[in-house]
């Protein structure tokens, strides 16, 4: 059997983490080719996980010039995923490219755009929409069990969990902080439960309260406030055009015990769900009000199903079905594409001090 020629561009902590190893897992998948800014990166990538005939290649315009490559995965800072994933469109390659889509709302456009000219595939990397508890509570909102929904939240919070490697506190290659970096997988998974991609306007603000402080307490060691130039929490109000309101919260520091971390919040006409300590739907029945708790952990037999395939590795395999037999993306461009314009209005209403209103 002939298999899908994989590369990656961009070899550093995502690629390793989660492309590269989920990847490596299935079958009819050879990685090919490998690129990073640092060659010794790619190097070892390659010489890990790299199929006999893997190439490192010079450039990422020198691997996308490689006929052989069908695939390409984008692993690079924000700024990046733009300019690259659209050239690997044009070169006629499939593209996933890493969270959030684009540094800005016009890029993520132009993504779009290029996708649908080419005919290729394009897909982002929200990974949370494949847990088993986000699985289930898709299969529910399909179901109509819990109605319209017309309040929810979108929760990215972490009390102390600034990121303090790699370009993560460089507003200028990333866009942003905790909001474009965790907000954005929140947000995400909250509008595909709804269902709900259509924005009027946005109410947002930013914070620079913590991230001064020396040698604060971190789960990934002490910041450098000089080199913080991102937010470290943010917050906002959509409201959609339909009328429901979303509320969105993110946030790498925070002086808060309630932390949560790409869950959210459903709240519908017939019932709600919420992702606290597992998944919990509540409703009203014969009069009564009732919560259902479900577990997704497996702890005993009762709760086994017999599947334990993490939701990175069903990502990239649902992913490469849809490349392999020409399906549609579980994660659309054109959905990806509203995440980023409401982050974008988030910010921008935050340096306005203003309401940012849709077409």
């Amino acid at each position: 059997m002939n298999k899908l020629n994989v590369a990656i561009i961009g070899c550093g902590g995502i690629a390793l983490g989660k492309h590269l190893p989920s990847l490596h897992k299935i079958e009819q998948v050879a990685i090919v080719g490998f690129y990073d800014i640092e060659r010794v990166k790619a190097q070892e990538a390659a010489a890990k996980y790299g199929a006999p005939e893997a190439k490192v290649y010079e450039s990422y315009t020198e691997l996308l010039a490689d006929a052989s490559i069908e695939v390409v995965h984008i692993c690079t800072p924000n700024d990046s995923h733009a300019e690259i994933s659209i050239a690997a469109l044009e070169a006629g390659k499939h593209v996933m490219c890493e969270k959030p889509m684009a540094k800005t709302a016009a890029d993520a456009r132009r993504m779009v755009e290029t996708a649908k000219r080419t005919g290729k595939k394009l897909t982002i990397g929200y990974n949370n929409r494949f847990r088993a508890d986000s699985q289930y509570l898709k299969r529910v909102m399909e179901d109509g069990d819990l109605g319209e929904i017309y309040y929810a939240k979108a929760h990215a919070v972490r009390r102390r969990g600034v990121p303090t490697w790699g370009v993560f506190l460089d507003e200028e290659k990333q866009g942003g902080g905790p909001l474009i970096d965790i907000g954005t997988h929140a947000l995400d998974l909250t509008l595909w439960m709804m269902n709900n991609y259509e924005p009027k306007v946005v109410l947002g603000t930013a914070y620079h309260k913590l991230s001064s402080k020396e040698n604060a307490a971190n789960s990934w060691g002490p910041w450098d406030p000089e080199k913080f130039k991102v937010e470290d929490s943010a917050f906002a109000m959509i409201v959609m055009k339909n009328g429901a309101t979303v509320m969105v919260e993110a946030s790498w520091a925070l002086n808060t015990l309630d932390t949560k971390e790409a869950k959210c919040t459903l709240c519908g006409t017939e019932g709600g769900a919420d992702m606290q300590d597992g998944l919990r739907i509540n409703g009203e029945n014969h009069s009564r009000l009732y919560m259902n708790q479900l577990q997704f952990e497996a702890k005993g037999a009762d709760f086994y199903d017999g599947k334990k395939e993490s939701m990175q590795d069903k990502e990239i395999r649902v992913w490469i079905d849809a490349v392999i037999h020409d399906k549609e993306p579980v994660v659309t461009p054109e959905q990806s594409c509203v995440v980023s314009e409401i982050l974008e209005a988030i910010y921008e209403s935050n340096r306005t001090g203003k309401a940012i209103y849709f077409d």
